[in-house]
């Protein structure tokens, strides 16, 4: 059987860097967005139970499907194997959000207004 690809996207949303996995990346159909599909997180043991990862869980327990906007990601990876989602601070280090796109809808940039 051939090995399902996981898919690592790093994306910002309000000031924190927020880590997923899922089995389906692509374009989508909303412009300007990035779908994500088949979220993927740690199996559940009693043993172990890692805060951060039962947090992001939660934030998306009941989403088959989730858009996030294009000036948001960070990254996209395909990864061998799946690791643990987490939520961090975007404080400091080498993390920084795309610019924003200049682009308005209905054309008004085009007119000289």
């Amino acid at each position: 059987m051939p090995a399902r690809h996981v898919y690592k996207i790093l994306f910002v949303n309000q000031g924190k860097v927020y880590e997923i996995y899922a089995r389906s990346v692509s374009q989508g159909e909303l412009f300007g967005f990035l779908e994500a599909e088949e979220l993927v997180f740690g199996e559940r043991t009693a043993l172990v139970v890692d805060p951060g990862e039962e947090r992001i869980r939660a934030e998306f327990e009941g989403v088959r499907r989730t858009y996030i906007p294009l000036h948001a990601v960070l990254r996209v990876d395909e990864v061998a194997k799946q690791g643990i989602s987490k939520i961090s601070a975007a404080e400091g280090g080498n993390v920084a959000q795309f610019p924003l796109s200049g682009y308005a809808p209905g054309g008004d940039h085009l007119k000289g207004k």
